[in-house]
């Protein structure tokens, strides 16, 4: 066969075809690598809308325990009833507030490395002075403004009183619903859960209402304010049933047999110990079941008092824990310091080595519920207790002064401490 030789139009047609193909592949290449990048994208939002629906139905769920609770009447008869109802409302909102769900998006928190001596956060509705008292207090910047949710995230500061640096976190202001996840309330409510006092800052308008959604909300999310946990000894075990004990110091009245075992039927439980050492509810039972609770003294700031006569503060005497002080005047601020001292239950220790004279600058700062000799040990260095022989006291822990004591002795705020080392 006889071909023809090419020419010039037929040399543009061949590679204007191959060029196309080219251009072809490297389409569908980035198509494909476009897709591959989106698939990331789409996992998420395929997540976020599967969180979402779960929660949804969390909540329903909640929704229509509350709804029969509010329905049954509360006597002798439905108790046992109710207690199971409170333990699935337990449970829901423990799913709340750690979902269970793999891959569920985590959301951004408010959470700040933890600096000082102890922590304490501020929580209120919007626009009711937080910015303002954490300017006053530690001198840090926090955009204050008349409209709501100016504070969009944590701000922290440091207050030095008495010797101690108190850390102090302005958080957003929460919402009616917080708990459930409403305007990020859950992040808000978690920070608040590292805290070691709360000052919830009210308004002197609607002090009362407020101070009820707010502690609605806290305790919701599981943290219990101004209550010490329930005198209750719960122990699990492999055989023998539900074994309950009665209070043996007094009347027990919201607790009986048939009401402990329907409460731990639902979390699945039919081997265990109850003992009460106290006249305990049934909530107070969920709460030790449940493990995840908090008790965190509260402190009650009504804030802007400068906007309501003299009669309305009144009213409030019977708050306890309450301290009325407005931040834009700088009114009763030295109070309310004292009242979250107060509070804190801090104990300040002071060194005195050997020939030298006290330092009363910068004290050792412990808890009440750990400073003995041993703690403050500790938290000076771990190796101290290594050569650890005895201790002189200086102060009103001692009975006379100084006073020879060992690492079981406790202290008490302002003592002197030295410490003597085996040789």
């Amino acid at each position: 066969r006889i071909f023809a030789p090419p020419t010039r139009h037929t040399l543009d047609e061949c590679s204007y075809t191959r060029n196309s193909c080219v251009l072809a592949r490297c389409e569908a290449r980035l198509r494909c690598d476009s897709d591959i990048q989106q698939r990331p994208r789409r996992r998420f939002i395929d997540t976020l809308f599967f969180f979402e629906a779960i929660m949804a139905e969390i909540l329903e769920k909640i929704a229509s325990i509350e709804l029969e609770m509010s329905r049954t009447q509360k006597n002798k008869a439905t108790a046992s009833h109710l207690g199971s109802l409170k333990a699935k409302l337990a449970k829901l909102r423990r799913d709340i507030m750690e979902p269970t769900t793999k891959g569920g998006p985590k959301g951004e928190g408010f959470d700040v490395t933890k600096t000082g001596d102890c922590r304490v956060g501020l929580v209120g509705f919007p626009s009711v002075g937080k910015s303002t008292l954490l300017n006053k207090l530690t001198g840090t910047f926090s955009e204050a403004a008349a409209y709501e949710f100016t504070t969009l995230t944590c701000i922290p500061g440091v207050i030095r009183y008495r010797g101690a640096k108190i850390q102090l976190l302005d958080l957003p202001g929460i919402i009616e619903g917080a708990k459930d996840g409403k305007g990020r309330g859950r992040q808000v409510i978690s920070t608040a859960r590292t805290c070691d006092v709360i000052v919830i800052v009210l308004d002197a308008v609607k002090p009362l209402t407020h101070r009820k959604l707010i502690e609605h909300e806290l305790e919701g999310f599981g943290i219990r304010l101004n209550k010490k946990p329930p005198a209750i000894t719960f122990n699990k075990k492999d055989k023998g049933g539900i074994a309950f004990t009665p209070n043996p110091n007094g009347e027990t009245t919201f607790l009986d047999e048939e009401t402990v075992k329907n409460i731990l039927a639902e979390y699945k439980i039919h081997n265990a110990d109850v003992k009460l050492h106290a006249d305990c509810t049934d909530e107070d039972l969920i709460d030790v079941i449940e493990g995840n609770r908090i008790y965190t003294p509260a402190v009650y700031a009504v804030n802007k008092m400068d906007s309501v006569s003299v009669e309305e503060l009144r009213l409030l005497e019977d708050m306890k824990n309450y301290v009325p002080c407005s931040s834009e005047k700088e009114w009763n601020l030295d109070g309310l310091l004292e009242k979250i001292w107060d509070a804190l239950e801090l104990v300040r220790v002071y060194t005195m080595p050997r020939g030298v004279t006290p330092n009363f600058d910068e004290p050792i700062i412990l808890h009440k519920s750990a400073s003995t000799v041993e703690d403050f040990c500790n938290k000076l260095h771990k190796t101290i207790m290594r050569s650890f022989k005895h201790a002189m006291v200086w102060g009103m822990s001692a009975k006379h002064r100084p006073q020879r004591v060992g690492k079981e002795h406790v202290l008490h705020d302002e003592d002197v401490v030295q410490i003597v080392k085996a040789h």
